[in-house]
């Protein structure tokens, strides 16, 4: 069997089976992050029947809070699937996780395409292909038996981490504040415990839409109007116990809650 599919195999089976992922084996283990995105496109075409169709793309490791807690100093993208796409006041299961964390996000919907042939892609162009913006809760589940010894690749091939997010009411681009002076804070049980900013998302947060464009364009693929994109956390990643409940504030672009039972 072809050793890219033989990876996505055992990680959609993890998935599914809601099973911590231990190391691959070393003849099937990407070598670097560019096998590590070929498993990770397989592996979605074998999750498609399971989590919906993919609707848009999870950007990881953009501000340094995160680059210094997950050691990788640049970002990394995930799939977003249709069936963990909620909207605010969303009341989920935490059994339906490994272990179920949160994250405090600028999300864009798109309202044009970035194709391939348009690039390379600067953060002014690609802030003109936005629709609109949301106040989100990056969903993150760490199904690993020990995320630090599998490797940066290996957690690309899993979508790094990404098990879906919680939308707040869009704010369209025409009416959107200046993104760098929006203050985002996490609010767990009505205790603020985690505060920060759009200028922590490598600068600004159309800067990790413009990386995702070329990173993409890189192997002749694009961006299509209507996905979402999840441009980083402002925060570090928050664990959660059941119970919990889960508030996004970002000033002058809303709010968005969720639970977690």
């Amino acid at each position: 069997m072809d050793k890219t599919l033989a990876a996505a195999q055992i990680i959609a089976a993890a998935r599914r089976n809601r099973t911590r992922l231990g190391a691959l084996s070393s003849d099937i283990a990407p070598r670097d992050e560019a096998e590590g995105y070929r498993i990770q496109r397989a592996a979605r075409d074998l999750l498609l029947p399971h989590f919906g169709a993919m609707v848009g793309y999870k950007i990881g490791c953009t501000s340094a809070v995160m680059q210094q807690y997950l050691k990788i100093p640049h970002p990394c993208a995930g799939s977003v699937f249709a069936k963990g796409v909620h909207d605010s006041g969303v009341s989920l299961p935490s059994n339906d996780f490994v272990r179920v964390g949160v994250e405090c996000e600028i999300a864009v919907r798109l309202g044009q395409d970035l194709p391939a042939a348009q690039a390379p892609f600067t953060a002014d162009s690609v802030a003109r292909a936005i629709e609109a913006y949301h106040p989100a809760i990056e969903i993150v589940d760490e199904r690993y038996v020990d995320w630090q010894t599998l490797g940066a690749a290996t957690l690309v091939a899993d979508d790094f981490y990404a098990a879906g997010c919680v939308l707040g009411a869009p704010v369209a681009r025409s009416a959107v504040p200046d993104l760098l002076k929006v203050v985002g804070r996490a609010i767990i049980n009505d205790v603020e415990v985690s505060r920060g900013t759009g200028a922590d998302v490598l600068g600004h947060p159309h800067n990790p839409l413009a990386w995702l464009a070329n990173h993409l364009a890189a192997d002749g693929k694009g961006l299509r109007a209507g996905q979402i994109v999840l441009t980083g956390s402002l925060v570090k990643t928050i664990w959660l116990n059941a119970g919990d409940k889960v508030t996004m504030e970002l000033s002058q672009l809303g709010a968005v809650h969720a639970a977690f039972s």
